[in-house]
């Protein structure tokens, strides 16, 4: 009975094991979607108190309210893991960049305070 109850509890265990690497797979490094942004480089910055990351803010074209019959602008916050891609857009603030991004799902401390994160610059205007 002894040896039962030992092989139940392993068997639990492992199963717990495997279900929350399964959870923190898809939370945290499964990629949710991924797309293109563009539009005027705001600002880029590195920032952080324990893990420093880099930061920045494209402020994309507006559209026309049918309703309102205003221009609004739109703003995509993101965050960058490779170093060389984070050096080439702090000499693009102020330029109109395309950048690709991957969205995960939720967010990493040493990978950034936003769950985009660009991963490619496509084309500096």
């Amino acid at each position: 009975m002894a040896t039962t109850l030992k092989k139940g509890i392993a068997i639990t265990s492992v199963l717990i094991v495997i279900a929350l690497v399964v959870f923190f797979y898809f939370r945290f490094y499964f990629v949710f979607g991924e797309g293109v942004k563009t539009g005027e480089l705001n600002y880029f910055v590195r920032k952080g108190y324990v893990f420093k990351t880099y930061e920045g803010n494209v402020i994309q074209a507006g559209f026309r309210s049918q309703n309102a019959g205003t221009i609004q602008s739109y703003e995509f916050k993101f965050s960058v893991e490779d170093e060389a891609i984070a050096d080439s857009l702090m000499r693009c603030t102020g330029k109109e960049v395309e950048l690709h991004y991957k969205e995960y799902l939720a967010k990493l401390p040493w990978r950034g305070v936003s769950n985009f994160v660009v991963d490619e610059i496509l084309s500096v205007k």
